[in-house]
Protein backbone atom coordinates (compact mmCIF):
# COMPACT_ATOMS: atom_id res chain seq x y z
CA UNK A 1 0.00 0.00 0.00
CA UNK A 2 1.09 3.47 -0.36
CA UNK A 3 1.16 4.01 3.15
CA UNK A 4 4.65 1.77 4.02
CA UNK A 5 4.13 -1.95 3.86
CA UNK A 6 0.57 -2.32 1.66
CA UNK A 7 -0.93 -1.09 -0.97
CA UNK A 8 -4.34 -2.69 -0.64
CA UNK A 9 -5.62 -2.46 -4.09
CA UNK A 10 -6.16 -4.23 -7.27
CA UNK A 11 -5.07 -3.09 -11.37
CA UNK A 12 -6.90 -6.34 -12.51
CA UNK A 13 -5.16 -9.76 -13.21
CA UNK A 14 -5.07 -12.71 -15.50
CA UNK A 15 -4.94 -16.25 -14.46
CA UNK A 16 -1.73 -18.00 -15.71
CA UNK A 17 -2.32 -20.64 -17.93
CA UNK A 18 0.21 -23.06 -19.61
CA UNK A 19 2.50 -24.86 -17.31
CA UNK A 20 5.98 -23.44 -17.71
CA UNK A 21 9.49 -25.18 -17.27
CA UNK A 22 12.45 -24.34 -14.76
CA UNK A 23 13.52 -20.62 -16.34
CA UNK A 24 17.03 -20.83 -18.69
CA UNK A 25 17.45 -17.20 -16.19
CA UNK A 26 17.81 -19.54 -13.13
CA UNK A 27 20.45 -21.62 -14.88
CA UNK A 28 22.69 -18.90 -16.09
CA UNK A 29 21.79 -16.09 -13.00
CA UNK A 30 23.92 -13.37 -11.79
CA UNK A 31 26.48 -14.32 -9.12
CA UNK A 32 28.90 -16.75 -7.63
CA UNK A 33 28.84 -19.16 -10.01
CA UNK A 34 28.28 -21.92 -7.34
CA UNK A 35 25.07 -20.25 -6.85
CA UNK A 36 23.81 -20.38 -10.49
CA UNK A 37 23.31 -24.34 -10.22
CA UNK A 38 21.06 -24.30 -6.94
CA UNK A 39 17.60 -24.16 -7.17
CA UNK A 40 15.92 -21.14 -5.69
CA UNK A 41 12.53 -21.62 -4.12
CA UNK A 42 11.13 -18.10 -2.69
CA UNK A 43 8.69 -18.53 0.59
CA UNK A 44 6.97 -15.45 1.86
CA UNK A 45 5.67 -13.80 -0.88
CA UNK A 46 2.43 -11.89 -1.29
CA UNK A 47 -0.66 -12.26 -3.44
CA UNK A 48 -4.04 -11.31 -3.51
CA UNK A 49 -7.59 -11.33 -5.36
CA UNK A 50 -10.05 -8.16 -6.60
CA UNK A 51 -12.45 -9.62 -3.63
CA UNK A 52 -9.83 -9.32 -0.75
CA UNK A 53 -8.82 -6.10 -1.39
CA UNK A 54 -12.09 -4.61 -2.06
CA UNK A 55 -13.27 -6.20 1.38
CA UNK A 56 -10.47 -4.60 3.11
CA UNK A 57 -10.92 -0.95 1.61
CA UNK A 58 -14.50 -1.51 2.67
CA UNK A 59 -13.70 -1.93 6.29
CA UNK A 60 -11.38 1.16 6.20
CA UNK A 61 -13.82 3.64 5.21
CA UNK A 62 -15.07 4.14 8.69
CA UNK A 63 -14.03 5.41 11.29
CA UNK A 64 -12.84 2.38 13.18
CA UNK A 65 -9.51 3.06 15.33
CA UNK A 66 -7.48 -0.48 13.83
CA UNK A 67 -3.63 -0.40 13.26
CA UNK A 68 -4.15 -2.58 10.04
CA UNK A 69 -6.96 -0.57 9.12
CA UNK A 70 -5.11 2.58 9.40
CA UNK A 71 -2.90 1.07 6.84
CA UNK A 72 -5.12 -0.26 3.88
CA UNK A 73 -5.78 2.02 0.67
CA UNK A 74 -9.55 2.79 0.80
CA UNK A 75 -9.66 3.49 -2.89
CA UNK A 76 -9.03 -0.25 -3.34
CA UNK A 77 -9.44 -2.38 -6.04
CA UNK A 78 -9.98 1.51 -8.13
CA UNK A 79 -5.82 2.47 -7.39
CA UNK A 80 -3.50 2.11 -9.88
CA UNK A 81 -0.47 1.74 -7.88
CA UNK A 82 2.50 -0.45 -8.71
CA UNK A 83 2.62 -2.42 -5.06
CA UNK A 84 -0.72 -3.75 -5.64
CA UNK A 85 -0.49 -4.28 -9.54
CA UNK A 86 2.01 -6.53 -8.46
CA UNK A 87 -0.01 -8.48 -5.69
CA UNK A 88 -2.35 -9.68 -8.59
CA UNK A 89 -0.23 -9.96 -11.74
CA UNK A 90 1.33 -12.95 -11.72
CA UNK A 91 2.37 -12.75 -15.52
CA UNK A 92 4.23 -9.82 -14.66
CA UNK A 93 5.84 -11.43 -11.43
CA UNK A 94 6.66 -14.64 -13.63
CA UNK A 95 8.52 -12.48 -15.96
CA UNK A 96 10.57 -11.13 -13.15
CA UNK A 97 11.47 -14.24 -11.64
CA UNK A 98 12.37 -15.53 -14.62
CA UNK A 99 14.87 -12.24 -15.49
CA UNK A 100 16.27 -13.31 -11.94
CA UNK A 101 16.42 -16.61 -11.76
CA UNK A 102 13.86 -17.35 -9.10
CA UNK A 103 12.79 -20.71 -9.67
CA UNK A 104 9.55 -20.88 -7.35
CA UNK A 105 7.48 -18.65 -5.03
CA UNK A 106 5.29 -20.24 -2.26
CA UNK A 107 2.29 -17.48 -2.73
CA UNK A 108 -0.04 -16.40 0.18
CA UNK A 109 -3.01 -14.08 0.69
CA UNK A 110 -1.17 -10.60 1.54
CA UNK A 111 -1.50 -9.38 5.26
CA UNK A 112 -4.14 -9.19 7.29
CA UNK A 113 -5.52 -11.77 5.14
CA UNK A 114 -9.29 -12.59 6.06
CA UNK A 115 -8.72 -11.78 9.95
CA UNK A 116 -10.04 -8.62 10.04
CA UNK A 117 -13.67 -9.65 9.10
CA UNK A 118 -16.41 -10.76 11.03
CA UNK A 119 -16.58 -14.73 11.22
CA UNK A 120 -19.15 -15.60 8.27
CA UNK A 121 -17.60 -13.64 5.36
CA UNK A 122 -13.99 -14.57 6.60
CA UNK A 123 -14.60 -18.40 6.30
CA UNK A 124 -15.86 -17.45 2.59
CA UNK A 125 -13.06 -15.32 1.69
CA UNK A 126 -10.50 -17.70 2.53
CA UNK A 127 -12.63 -20.82 0.53
CA UNK A 128 -12.46 -18.32 -2.27
CA UNK A 129 -8.51 -17.31 -1.88
CA UNK A 130 -7.55 -20.83 -1.45
CA UNK A 131 -9.43 -21.90 -4.90
CA UNK A 132 -7.98 -19.50 -6.68
CA UNK A 133 -4.46 -19.89 -5.47
CA UNK A 134 -4.83 -23.31 -6.09
CA UNK A 135 -5.58 -22.40 -9.90
CA UNK A 136 -2.72 -20.59 -10.20
CA UNK A 137 -0.48 -23.55 -8.94
CA UNK A 138 -1.70 -26.27 -11.02
CA UNK A 139 -0.94 -24.14 -13.85
CA UNK A 140 2.11 -23.54 -13.11
CA UNK A 141 3.18 -26.15 -10.52
CA UNK A 142 7.39 -25.86 -11.00
CA UNK A 143 6.85 -21.83 -10.68
CA UNK A 144 4.22 -21.02 -7.95
CA UNK A 145 3.15 -22.70 -4.10
CA UNK A 146 0.77 -21.65 -2.04
CA UNK A 147 0.17 -20.96 1.49
CA UNK A 148 -3.55 -21.95 2.21
CA UNK A 149 -5.40 -18.99 4.42
CA UNK A 150 -8.26 -20.13 6.73
CA UNK A 151 -10.20 -18.24 8.89
CA UNK A 152 -9.34 -18.43 13.02
CA UNK A 153 -12.67 -16.42 13.88
CA UNK A 154 -14.30 -20.20 13.34
CA UNK A 155 -11.58 -22.89 14.24
CA UNK A 156 -13.44 -25.57 13.18
CA UNK A 157 -14.39 -24.44 10.32
CA UNK A 158 -11.04 -23.33 9.89
CA UNK A 159 -9.47 -26.89 10.60
CA UNK A 160 -11.85 -28.37 7.93
CA UNK A 161 -10.32 -26.02 5.13
CA UNK A 162 -6.89 -26.82 6.19
CA UNK A 163 -8.14 -30.15 5.64
CA UNK A 164 -9.59 -29.25 1.79
CA UNK A 165 -6.47 -27.31 0.91
CA UNK A 166 -3.80 -30.13 1.33
CA UNK A 167 -6.01 -33.06 0.51
CA UNK A 168 -7.75 -31.65 -2.38
CA UNK A 169 -6.64 -28.23 -3.52
CA UNK A 170 -2.74 -29.58 -3.29
CA UNK A 171 -1.74 -26.58 -1.67
CA UNK A 172 1.99 -26.29 0.74
CA UNK A 173 1.21 -24.88 3.97
CA UNK A 174 -0.91 -23.10 5.22
CA UNK A 175 -0.58 -18.88 6.83
CA UNK A 176 -2.14 -16.80 9.11
CA UNK A 177 -1.46 -13.16 10.39
CA UNK A 178 -0.47 -13.46 13.78
CA UNK A 179 -3.46 -12.20 16.13
CA UNK A 180 -7.06 -12.73 15.39
CA UNK A 181 -9.66 -10.18 17.31
CA UNK A 182 -6.51 -9.53 20.00
CA UNK A 183 -6.38 -13.25 20.36
CA UNK A 184 -3.31 -15.57 19.72
CA UNK A 185 -3.32 -19.53 18.61
CA UNK A 186 -1.70 -20.16 22.16
CA UNK A 187 -5.72 -19.88 23.65
CA UNK A 188 -6.93 -23.47 23.43
CA UNK A 189 -10.04 -21.87 21.18
CA UNK A 190 -7.57 -22.34 18.64
CA UNK A 191 -6.19 -25.55 19.20
CA UNK A 192 -8.39 -27.43 16.72
CA UNK A 193 -6.40 -25.41 13.58
CA UNK A 194 -2.65 -26.63 15.69
CA UNK A 195 -4.15 -29.91 16.14
CA UNK A 196 -4.88 -30.14 12.13
CA UNK A 197 -1.35 -28.31 10.70
CA UNK A 198 -0.03 -31.29 12.91
CA UNK A 199 -1.96 -33.84 11.70
CA UNK A 200 -1.72 -33.20 7.90
CA UNK A 201 2.15 -32.60 8.88
CA UNK A 202 2.19 -28.86 6.83
CA UNK A 203 3.64 -25.98 8.32
CA UNK A 204 1.83 -22.92 9.33
CA UNK A 205 3.50 -19.61 8.71
CA UNK A 206 2.60 -16.97 10.72
CA UNK A 207 3.14 -13.63 9.05
CA UNK A 208 3.04 -10.37 10.64
CA UNK A 209 0.05 -7.76 11.11
CA UNK A 210 0.04 -4.69 12.68
CA UNK A 211 -0.15 -5.12 16.65
CA UNK A 212 -3.23 -6.08 18.65
CA UNK A 213 -5.12 -3.31 20.17
CA UNK A 214 -3.41 -2.83 23.61
CA UNK A 215 -0.49 -1.94 21.64
CA UNK A 216 -1.88 1.22 20.00
CA UNK A 217 -1.04 3.84 22.41
CA UNK A 218 2.55 2.69 22.41
CA UNK A 219 3.49 1.73 18.69
CA UNK A 220 0.49 3.72 16.65
CA UNK A 221 1.81 6.30 14.68
CA UNK A 222 4.44 7.32 12.31
CA UNK A 223 4.02 4.14 11.28
CA UNK A 224 5.73 2.51 14.16
CA UNK A 225 2.90 -0.68 13.47
CA UNK A 226 4.29 -1.53 10.06
CA UNK A 227 7.92 -3.60 9.54
CA UNK A 228 9.73 -0.74 11.02
CA UNK A 229 8.89 -2.22 14.35
CA UNK A 230 5.86 -3.25 14.61
CA UNK A 231 5.66 -6.58 13.04
CA UNK A 232 8.51 -7.73 14.55
CA UNK A 233 7.01 -6.97 17.76
CA UNK A 234 3.92 -8.43 17.27
CA UNK A 235 4.96 -11.71 15.47
CA UNK A 236 7.41 -12.41 17.95
CA UNK A 237 5.68 -12.04 20.61
CA UNK A 238 2.91 -14.35 19.55
CA UNK A 239 5.78 -16.85 18.77
CA UNK A 240 7.29 -16.60 22.68
CA UNK A 241 3.97 -16.75 23.79
CA UNK A 242 2.98 -20.46 22.05
CA UNK A 243 6.14 -21.11 23.55
CA UNK A 244 6.22 -20.37 27.18
CA UNK A 245 2.53 -21.36 27.10
CA UNK A 246 2.75 -24.88 26.29
CA UNK A 247 1.80 -25.20 22.87
CA UNK A 248 4.58 -27.45 21.90
CA UNK A 249 4.30 -29.89 24.61
CA UNK A 250 0.29 -30.55 23.75
CA UNK A 251 1.65 -30.26 19.76
CA UNK A 252 5.10 -31.72 19.73
CA UNK A 253 5.47 -32.33 15.90
CA UNK A 254 3.38 -28.52 15.04
CA UNK A 255 6.01 -27.03 12.13
CA UNK A 256 5.65 -22.78 12.74
CA UNK A 257 7.43 -20.17 10.22
CA UNK A 258 8.35 -16.89 10.84
CA UNK A 259 9.75 -14.52 8.45
CA UNK A 260 11.75 -11.70 8.49
CA UNK A 261 15.39 -13.44 10.10
CA UNK A 262 12.92 -14.85 12.98
CA UNK A 263 11.67 -11.80 14.27
CA UNK A 264 14.62 -11.17 15.92
CA UNK A 265 14.11 -14.18 18.19
CA UNK A 266 17.64 -15.90 17.33
CA UNK A 267 19.16 -12.61 18.96
CA UNK A 268 17.42 -12.09 22.17
CA UNK A 269 16.53 -16.38 22.20
CA UNK A 270 20.23 -16.58 25.07
CA UNK A 271 18.28 -13.99 27.85
CA UNK A 272 15.26 -15.88 26.68
CA UNK A 273 16.37 -19.47 27.43
CA UNK A 274 18.02 -17.49 30.97
CA UNK A 275 15.24 -16.25 32.30
CA UNK A 276 12.92 -19.09 31.48
CA UNK A 277 15.80 -21.34 32.94
CA UNK A 278 15.25 -18.72 36.51
CA UNK A 279 11.63 -19.11 36.48
CA UNK A 280 10.95 -22.33 34.54
CA UNK A 281 7.76 -22.87 37.41
CA UNK A 282 6.22 -20.09 35.83
CA UNK A 283 5.75 -21.91 32.61
CA UNK A 284 3.83 -24.36 31.23
CA UNK A 285 6.34 -25.48 28.55
CA UNK A 286 8.78 -27.99 30.11
CA UNK A 287 11.41 -27.10 27.30
CA UNK A 288 13.45 -23.92 26.89
CA UNK A 289 12.45 -21.60 24.48
CA UNK A 290 16.05 -22.28 22.36
CA UNK A 291 14.86 -26.10 22.28
CA UNK A 292 11.42 -24.73 21.32
CA UNK A 293 13.06 -23.07 18.43
CA UNK A 294 15.53 -26.01 17.28
CA UNK A 295 12.53 -28.72 17.06
CA UNK A 296 9.36 -26.65 15.73
CA UNK A 297 10.35 -23.57 14.28
CA UNK A 298 11.73 -22.32 11.17
CA UNK A 299 12.98 -18.54 10.13
CA UNK A 300 13.30 -17.43 6.74
CA UNK A 301 15.21 -13.77 5.73
CA UNK A 302 12.28 -12.03 4.28
CA UNK A 303 12.63 -8.71 3.83
CA UNK A 304 16.42 -8.92 5.75
CA UNK A 305 19.42 -8.68 3.17
CA UNK A 306 21.96 -8.52 5.96
CA UNK A 307 24.68 -11.06 6.47
CA UNK A 308 25.66 -10.62 9.66
CA UNK A 309 22.47 -11.37 11.38
CA UNK A 310 21.62 -14.43 8.65
CA UNK A 311 25.00 -16.04 9.68
CA UNK A 312 24.35 -15.73 13.24
CA UNK A 313 20.74 -17.12 12.57
CA UNK A 314 22.53 -19.98 11.14
CA UNK A 315 24.94 -20.32 14.21
CA UNK A 316 22.28 -20.55 16.50
CA UNK A 317 19.69 -22.21 14.63
CA UNK A 318 21.55 -24.12 11.80
CA UNK A 319 21.10 -23.82 8.66
CA UNK A 320 18.94 -26.63 8.19
CA UNK A 321 16.69 -24.31 10.29
CA UNK A 322 16.51 -20.91 7.37
CA UNK A 323 15.22 -20.76 3.95
CA UNK A 324 14.76 -18.12 1.85
CA UNK A 325 12.47 -15.67 0.50
CA UNK A 326 12.18 -12.05 -0.98
CA UNK A 327 8.74 -10.63 0.76
CA UNK A 328 7.79 -9.70 -2.93
CA UNK A 329 5.99 -7.52 -3.78
CA UNK A 330 6.70 -5.48 -0.91
CA UNK A 331 10.40 -5.64 -1.52
CA UNK A 332 11.88 -6.30 -4.77
CA UNK A 333 13.32 -9.23 -5.67
CA UNK A 334 16.88 -8.25 -7.48
CA UNK A 335 18.30 -7.23 -4.14
CA UNK A 336 16.72 -10.25 -2.69
CA UNK A 337 18.16 -12.96 -5.16
CA UNK A 338 21.93 -10.59 -5.34
CA UNK A 339 21.83 -10.74 -1.45
CA UNK A 340 22.13 -14.59 -1.13
CA UNK A 341 24.23 -14.97 -4.82
CA UNK A 342 26.81 -13.47 -2.89
CA UNK A 343 26.81 -13.62 1.28
CA UNK A 344 29.41 -15.15 2.33
CA UNK A 345 28.13 -18.72 3.51
CA UNK A 346 28.95 -22.33 2.20
CA UNK A 347 27.51 -23.70 -0.75
CA UNK A 348 26.29 -26.50 1.57
CA UNK A 349 24.17 -24.08 3.78
CA UNK A 350 23.14 -21.91 0.34
CA UNK A 351 21.48 -24.82 -1.18
CA UNK A 352 19.96 -25.89 2.12
CA UNK A 353 18.18 -21.77 2.44
CA UNK A 354 17.52 -21.58 -1.02
CA UNK A 355 15.61 -24.95 -1.51
CA UNK A 356 16.58 -28.24 0.02
CA UNK A 357 14.72 -27.14 3.69
CA UNK A 358 11.53 -25.86 1.36
CA UNK A 359 11.35 -28.76 -0.67
CA UNK A 360 11.27 -31.01 2.49
CA UNK A 361 8.87 -28.55 4.98
CA UNK A 362 6.51 -27.52 2.36
CA UNK A 363 6.48 -31.17 0.34
CA UNK A 364 7.47 -29.59 -2.97
CA UNK A 365 9.11 -32.05 -5.40
CA UNK A 366 12.67 -31.83 -6.39
CA UNK A 367 13.89 -30.39 -9.10
CA UNK A 368 14.65 -32.66 -12.40
CA UNK A 369 17.66 -32.84 -13.13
Amino acid sequence: MSMDRRDFMVAGAALVSAAAAVPQAAQAASGKGATARHRRIAIEEAWSIPEHLDALAALATGEWDNLDAQMIDTAGSKSQGATSKNLMDTEARLAEMDRLGVDMQILSLTSPGVQLFRKGPAVDLARLANDRLAEIVRARPTRFGGLASFAPQDPAAAAKEMERAINELKLHGFVVNSHTHNEYLDDPKFWPILEAAEALDRPIYIHPRAPSDGWSHVIGGNHMQAAIWGFAVETGSHAVRMMLNGVFDRFPKLKIVIGHMGENLPFHLWRTDYWYERRRDSYASKLKPSEIMKRNFFITNSGVEHGPALKYSIDVLGADRVLWAIDYPYQPMKPAVDFINSVDISEENRALILHKNAEKLFSIPTART
